[in-house]
């Protein structure tokens, strides 16, 4: 019995040791670019990187969003205006991130991009309703991901993709679950060619935080615009009784 706590003992102190190796140190100088910090998970990750030290980069889609982050953080984080579906607005953020990083290369990027709407039976949806979600939840990520390698090779950073967790059950059509899948394949194939330079590529499969739920109300406001816009033999292939419940 002592030597089975012994063993215990001894097991978690070299799981502690091995764990404190790979914790970060010397946090000052360390840039982390992270998008869609407007709400949500980016906007709490932004905060609490910014209070542990290192030189935030926050992308918000919004003014409000990115005044509303500065005004609670400390003034070395900085915020760039970013629309993830637009490349010209990718380009620009690139161009602010290689100038706020001065030649030192990016520590890390943090991929944060919730899309939800419009969601759907696959027959009431047009490609556009695809476009909407994918060119900013998958497209509009791998975009700013790969014009930003360069300088996280430099740095020998690191990616991490969030992802939410449920939109990997696959109950609804639409673009929100293509995209969360599309990412998933593009940060493992990621992972294995960047090993070469020192970048680690990481998923984070989360589930829906507080700030984040699914307002239920969007999504049948949604339903049911997609519903009046249906031809009338997709709508009465379904019945009115089918939108109902």
């Amino acid at each position: 019995l002592h030597i089975a706590i012994l063993a215990s003992i001894l097991s978690f102190i070299i799981y502690w040791l091995i764990r404190d190796r790979y914790r970060v140190r010397n946090l000052n100088g360390k840039h982390v670019f992270i998008t869609s910090c407007d709400t949500g998970l980016g906007n709490s990750l932004a905060k609490w990187l910014d209070k542990k030290g290192f030189c935030v980069i926050a992308a918000c889609a919004t003014e409000k969003g990115s005044q509303e982050l500065q005004s609670c953080s400390s003034l070395s984080l900085k915020t760039v205006n970013l629309n993830l579906a637009d490349s010209n607005s990718i380009a620009r953020a690139v161009v602010f991130v290689s100038e706020q990083t001065a030649g030192k290369g990016l520590f890390g990027l943090v991929s944060n991009a919730e899309g939800t709407a419009p969601v759907g039976p696959t027959d009431w949806l047009r490609i556009e309703d695809f476009h909407s979600v994918l060119d900013v939840s998958l497209l509009g990520l791998i975009e700013i991901t790969l014009k930003l390698l360069p300088l996280l090779k430099k740095a020998e950073g690191r990616v991490v993709n969030l992802i939410n967790a449920k939109g990997l059950m696959a109950f609804v059509g639409g673009g929100y679950s293509l995209s969360k899948w599309g990412m998933e394949a593009f940060s493992d194939t990621l992972r294995i060619e960047m090993r070469h330079f020192g970048v680690k590529v990481s998923i984070v499969e989360h589930g829906f935080f507080k700030a984040e739920e699914v307002n239920s109300g969007i999504i049948e406001k949604y339903l049911f615009k997609l519903w009046n816009r249906l031809t009338p033999e997709i709508r009465d292939s379904y019945g009115e009784k089918y939108l109902v419940e």
